[in-house]
């Protein structure tokens, strides 16, 4: 996919996959607050509403619980719903729709309906943003059965996750790294193309240590690869990618032939995604481990103001630090 299209941001890509669905697919709507006329409060939608017209790009209310449950009404009545919630720290109020209405209803209604929205909203800190707008979520979603939860990691992966999101029968919650969003510039070709979901991607191969980390984090993790790699240590890089389904035989298979591995969140410690991994790999790849497994994460506190987020979010050198703890282990 890369390569043959114009560079764009991840913000671009979103933008581009949310044009191409609609384009493809009438019953393909968007619908938040700000996404028509303004194009959202990142510009993810814009240029929609002129496109599609006001009934397939809906201004809501704000009110959130209010657009999750309008979107799992309509994907029951044959629609596919793209909901746009602004940050997700507003989205804790979406928490009971989707718990209790749109990942049950498959398991309700025994087959007969089924729930092909996608709950999309920027995620994460690292923009120096105020409270309720840096949130790490994913694992709170993740816990809830009847979800997929995705986070993409570059424009490319935005662009083809996207497009497999708003296409999979069932509901998807979709978080994009919000300090990502125009961080880079990356070739992605319109091509309608679908990346699969509930796939790990391996970003950089490597013998002697795995890295695994998803959304923004990556950025810090690849750039712990290249300092690790200065030292002599090959680290391969895992993308994640959809965390819910798991991809475990990707990360497990990686373990088994570097035999040490470092899970990188971005979210608080404290029953994080990255303990799952752990667990995961403890139970799958024990007799490969060659060191305990760590884990380099947030902190068990509210995000803070900007002037001190640095300190709360895990840095190249946090992660190279671990790193180097499991290379010394005997």
């Amino acid at each position: 996919m890369s390569g043959t299209g114009a560079e764009i941001s991840l913000v671009g890509a979103v933008n581009l996959a949310l044009k191409r669905a609609m384009a493809d697919d009438p019953a393909v709507l968007v619908l938040g607050e700000d996404v028509g006329i303004d194009g959202g409060v990142f510009r993810a939608t814009e240029g929609l509403w002129q496109l599609y017209g006001e009934t397939r790009v809906l201004d809501t209310p704000l009110a959130e619980v209010s657009i999750a449950g309008v979107a799992i009404g309509l994907a029951a009545q044959g629609f596919r719903p793209v909901a746009e919630i602004q940050f997700t720290g507003f989205a804790y109020p979406c928490v009971d729709q989707m718990i209790n209405h749109a990942s049950r209803l498959r398991t309700r209604t025994q087959g007969r309906l089924t729930c092909p929205m996608v709950l999309r909203s920027p995620g994460g800190g690292g923009i120096r943003a105020i409270e309720h707008h840096s949130e790490s979520p994913e694992a709170i979603f993740a816990h809830m059965p009847g979800l997929r939860v995705v986070m993409p990691s570059s424009p490319a992966r935005a662009y083809g996750l996207l497009l497999s999101a708003i296409r999979d029968p069932d509901p998807v919650v979709f978080i994009e790294p919000t300090r990502l969003y125009r961080a880079a510039r990356e070739a992605v070709a319109d091509t309608g193309e679908g990346l699969p979901l509930d796939t790990c991607f391996v970003l950089r191969e490597g013998r002697d240590l795995t890295l695994v980390s998803w959304g923004a984090m990556l950025k810090e993790t690849l750039e712990a690869a290249d300092l690790l790699s200065d030292q002599g240590i090959a680290a391969e890089v895992i993308d994640v990618a959809t965390l819910k389904p798991l991809d475990e035989k990707t990360i497990l298979d990686s373990v088994a032939r570097t035999g040490r591995v470092v899970v990188v969140q971005e979210a608080p410690i404290t029953c994080g995604y990255g303990a799952e991994i752990a667990a995961r790999v403890a139970t799958g790849a024990l007799t490969s481990l060659l060191a305990p497994i760590q884990r380099v994460a947030g902190c068990d506190t509210v995000m803070p103001y900007p002037r001190t987020e640095e300190h709360y979010m895990p840095s190249a050198a946090r992660i190279v630090a671990a790193a180097n703890r499991v290379m010394a282990y005997t």
